[in-house]
């Protein structure tokens, strides 16, 4: 009885052991999905820009606007916090 628990304690160690290999490369799969979907359209952005110079100058207006908008929010944001901590305290 003694020789036979090692033995399972080893093929308990090795199930284990392969089910740990097993999700880690399932994971490791997924992020190199990830990475070909996204260097794909990398890809084709570059094919698209090329082609077309002007969707590069719209792309850099858009983001100039995305920034813009988002520091405004950010700003309008920060002010809304200091409003209601203003009146929070006088409330007290």
């Amino acid at each position: 009885m003694a020789k036979s628990e090692p033995r399972e304690r080893n093929y308990d160690n090795m199930v284990k052991m392969l089910e740990d290999l097993n999700r880690d490369l399932e994971k490791l799969l997924e992020e190199m999905e990830k990475l070909s979907v996204q260097a794909t359209w990398m890809a084709y952005d570059m094919v698209v820009m090329r082609t077309n110079p002007d969707l590069a100058n719209s792309m850099r207006r858009l983001e100039d606007a995305f920034l813009n908008c988002k520091e405004e929010m950010e700003k309008n944001w920060q002010e809304m916090l200091k409003e209601t901590k203003g009146t929070e305290q006088k409330q007290e």
